[in-house]
């Protein structure tokens, strides 16, 4: 399982910006069309908004691959 750190400064990181933070997607514009398409998860649960916000702990799962977000 990959991990991703929110930023110091933040509390939250959006959904598009953790997959591609985690090199899952090449743009917004990809994280939008994945989102959108249904194939990204969010602690188990399909998640259609990229602008959804994950906090500590929460799991993305997309494309095979595991990210955790961590503080």
């Amino acid at each position: 399982m990959m991990e991703i750190k929110i930023r110091e400064e933040d509390e939250f990181i959006k959904l598009g910006q953790a997959l591609k933070k985690a090199g899952l997607v090449d743009s917004g514009v990809d994280a939008k069309l994945v989102i959108l398409d249904g194939q990204v998860k969010v602690n188990g649960e399909v998640e259609l908004q990229r602008g959804k916000k994950l906090y500590d702990g929460d799991i993305v799962s997309f494309d095979g691959e595991t990210v955790k977000v961590i503080k």
